[in-house]
């Protein structure tokens, strides 16, 4: 237990490491001339793309209810019926033929409404000469989007943020001479909406959002700007509002729809609109700035990391990511990390919208894959650094979407399959559509709603909130009675299988092109988390029901994974695995990560398999695929490689001629491409998981921290078992590790060097850590009788017995 002088120690030597943070700022020396080289802001439901144009400046609007169609459903009755003949189709062989009657009554024709753009804001300078000092940033430890520049003799900046306190963006725009700011001002948009300005000088836009897919457009949308200015004049033409000669303006910018729920479009977006503006137009820039910082850096400031020496550097931020496989510039691993949290800060907050496959920008009204939930893994990947980066609170919108997509997932389970509980497949939008969507190929998975329910007890995990436990109890349960109904027994094994479904997106291409399986690995993963987790969650919370002894009989015979003909882990029941397939989707590595079912303590034959199967997949891909794969590797312990992927992911998307592939915008938006934000949070949560691990019964520090991070230090990362962790090192070993325990308990720490603090004991068994479990799943079945394990670095292991509320310093033993 520390005393109050080591308290005292504690909190300078952190005020110290925020002192050393490197240079947590975008930089450019240009406009942007793309989208993806605009830079973000955003509130969780307002965000803002800013350009940085001195002459014609875009701001490009997004509000995160805005999306077409309106509340429906896409189920297909007719699968109920046709579901038996799919599944002796498949048991039979025949998989084409199983594909096809799957396509032919599986669909409804709808498949997801697509998230839309608002609109764009211009702002058109009306100075004369040619600018000079150009510059523009966004500053990650502020969230203000700044542009400067100078012209005629004059200094000018324009600051821009998005406000959660608030719920107004505001841009300050000045000049360092009086009477030298003059400027226009107009909203528009691709079609459906109108613009006007109103007697109070209000500039407007309203208008619908689009009909899709038979779906008639009914979101009503209305963006209101208003600008006060210090010295000058404000007046309006043709749709514009004019400043002239003005020292500064203010503009303040809101934005709203008429949409209330999944299943109500009741409210109306001029009055919430026009709400927001009032309020923050009484209050000052200074106000309104101090308000968002003080919000913003509630979140932001709770981590802090760093690599190496914070060197000065110069360079922009693309060309630093341009030159980042030289090596030389380890600052631009903190700043990346950073803007994944930035991001996630930025694109989900409580009471609003989970983030989507863009966060919350899109510059289209059809943007690539409708910028939908893509729950196949995408949207899962947006919230892998919630919890272990310190952001648990932006968790919960997700947590709402799935309470929601529980709601409106039990008629399709109930239509479609004859069964209980609730289903979703591998896509939703905003009106919690369940239904498969696309076509069998990509669509036949039923397993959405069984990914997404692993983020209900892994909140739990972090939090040991047995109150939010309780609350999302019946969504855990009602996923598992579904998967219980949904089970089949297949002839060859007798073993309980999902079908008809898929391993997401790929197929064995080498015995046959169809995607439409029985017993997909990653399935049967899926399977064992829910039931598991289901069966955990009943005893904490003393639940009692017959599906908990059905399920506990089931999980005896699901299949195991097993070990193939190459020594992979194979990701169909068969084994079907080509080792010259490199598909971005590794979905039978989910037990490796993000569940804990692989590990190299206490199944290394399947850790072993598991990265066979890695390294036959090859490292780049597309961006998000990267992501994923930074937290695989980490999770074989290898950081040189994890590293690797990093460097992969951090290099240019856009070619000298104009092609695109897996890597990263000169904004840092992760690039598919195009761009996709899941990609940024899935390095993000990578970079976490390389220095600190707490999946598997332990927290383990620098788990796999590649040679290169000699130095460095990060405070705030959460492990599970209520821990919050602060670390430093050097010489790539642990100089020192602070743990503080919000619950109390034991704390079982596991290092690769010998550590020593008070009350820390050696450990000799495997014994659980506080109310954290792994799990166990049955033993591999191997075809390759030749399987190795894993040669891994000798581990220390010591418990530690934690109060509420106290911190515990450990240091290498000498």
């Amino acid at each position: 237990m520390m005393s109050i002088k080591s308290t005292f120690i504690l909190i300078f030597l952190g005020i110290s490491a925020y002192a050393q943070q490197p240079d947590m700022s975008l930089r450019y020396d240009e406009p942007a001339k793309l989208w993806v080289e605009a830079l973000p802001v955003g509130n969780g439901r307002l965000g803002a793309m800013v350009y940085g144009d001195p002459d014609h400046e875009t701001i490009q609007l997004n509000e995160n209810t805005l999306w077409a169609g309106q509340p429906y459903r896409n189920d297909n009755p007719q699968a109920k019926e046709a579901l038996p003949q799919v599944r002796q189709l498949i048991f039979d062989g025949k998989y084409a033929e199983a594909q096809d009657l799957v396509n032919q009554k599986f669909f409804s024709g709808k498949s997801g409404m697509p998230y839309q753009t608002l609109g764009k804001l211009h702002l058109d300078f009306k100075n004369v000469g040619s600018v000079t000092g150009y510059s523009r940033t966004l500053d990650l430890e502020t969230a203000v989007a700044t542009t400067s520049w100078s012209r005629d003799g004059a200094d000018y900046k324009m600051e821009v943020f998005s406000s959660f306190p608030d719920q107004v963006i505001v841009i300050q725009l000045s000049a360092s001479k009086a009477g030298a700011l003059n400027f226009s001002a107009s909203l528009s948009r691709q079609e459906g909406a109108t613009s006007f300005v109103d007697a109070e000088n209000i500039l407007h836009l309203e208008g619908t959002g689009s009909d899709h897919e038979g779906i008639e457009g009914a979101i009503k949308f209305e963006a209101q700007v208003k600008a006060k200015t210090t010295g000058g004049s404000l007046l309006q033409s043709e749709k514009k509002l004019e400043v002239s000669q003005a020292d500064s303006a203010t503009l303040y910018i809101s934005m709203a729809t008429n949409f209330k729920s999944y299943n109500d479009i009741g409210g109306d977006a001029n009055a919430k609109a026009m709400a927001f503006l009032e309020s923050a137009a009484q209050k000052s820039y200074t106000y309104l700035k101090e308000a968002h910082l003080k919000d913003y850096q509630n979140y932001f400031n709770r981590v802090q990391f760093k690599l190496g020496e914070a060197k000065p550097n110069s360079a922009t931020t693309d060309e630093r990511v341009a030159h980042f496989k030289d090596g030389n510039d380890l600052a631009l691993v903190p700043l990346y990390f950073q803007f994944g949290r930035y991001l996630l800060i930025s694109s989900s907050r409580p009471g609003g919208q989970p983030a989507n496959l863009q966060g919350i920008w899109a510059n289209d009204l059809k943007p690539v894959w409708d910028s939908k939930y893509t729950i196949n893994i995408n949207t899962e990947m947006n919230y892998w650094p919630s919890e272990s980066t310190n952001l648990s609170e932006l968790h919960e919108p997700l947590i709402q979407m799935i309470r929601e997509l529980s709601e409106t997932g039990q008629e399709t389970a109930r239509e479609m399959y004859g069964a209980s509980g609730w289903v979703a497949h591998h896509n939703t939008d905003i009106w919690r559509i369940t239904g498969p969507v696309d076509a069998a190929f990509w669509g036949m998975w039923p397993m959405g709603g069984a990914w997404l329910s692993q983020h209900l007890f892994d909140k739990y995990e972090y939090t040991g909130d047995t109150q939010f436990l309780d609350s999302v109890y019946p969504i855990l349960e009602g996923s598992a009675r579904f998967l219980q109904d949904f089970l089949v027994e297949e002839p060859e094994h007798g073993w309980l299988v999902i079908a008809p479904s898929i391993s997401p997106e790929n197929a064995p291409y080498s015995d046959h092109p169809e995607s439409v399986t029985a017993g997909a690995t990653m399935d049967n993963q899926l399977v064992f988390d829910v039931f598991t987790k289901t069966l955990r969650a009943s005893k904490i919370l003393n639940k009692k029901s017959d599906l908990l002894d059905e399920i506990e009989a089931s999980l005896q015979r699901l299949p195991p994974m097993q070990i193939g003909k190459w020594g992979q882990l194979q990701e169909w029941m068969y084994d079907w695995d080509n080792p010259k397939d490199n598909h971005r989707h590794v979905s039978h590595l989910y037990g490796l990560y993000p569940s804990n079912q692989i590990s190299p303590y206490r199944t290394p034959q399947l850790f072993e398999a598991a990265k066979t199967s890695l390294v036959a997949r090859g490292d780049e891909s597309t961006g998000w695929s990267m992501g994923w794969k930074v937290n695989l590797w980490a999770r074989l312990l290898d950081g040189n490689h994890a590293y690797k992927l990093i460097q992969d992911q951090l290099t240019p998307s856009i070619q000298p001629d104009g092609k695109q592939k897996g890597g990263t915008y000169s904004n840092l938006f992760d690039a598919h491409p195009p761009f996709q934000i899941d990609g940024n949070f899935g390095c993000t949560a990578g970079i976490a998981e390389m220095l600190m691990q707490s999946h598997d019964g332990a927290i383990h520090i620098l788990p796999a921290l590649p040679d290169a991070w000699k130095t460095g230090s990060i405070t705030g990362l959460k492990a599970r078992g209520g821990f919050e962790v602060n670390l430093e090192w050097e010489a790539n070993k642990a100089k020192t590790l602070e743990i503080t325990s919000a619950l109390g308990g034991v704390c079982r720490v596991r290092s690769y060097q010998p550590l020593q603090g008070e009350g820390l004991i050696e450990s000799k068994k495997a014994a659980e850590t506080g109310f954290f479990q792994t799990p166990n799943p049955k033993e591999p079945l191997i075809t390759n009788p030749t399987a190795s394990t894993p040669d891994l670095i000798t581990v220390f292991e010591y418990e530690l017995q934690t109060e509420p509320g106290e911190t515990y310093i450990l240091t290498p033993k000498n």
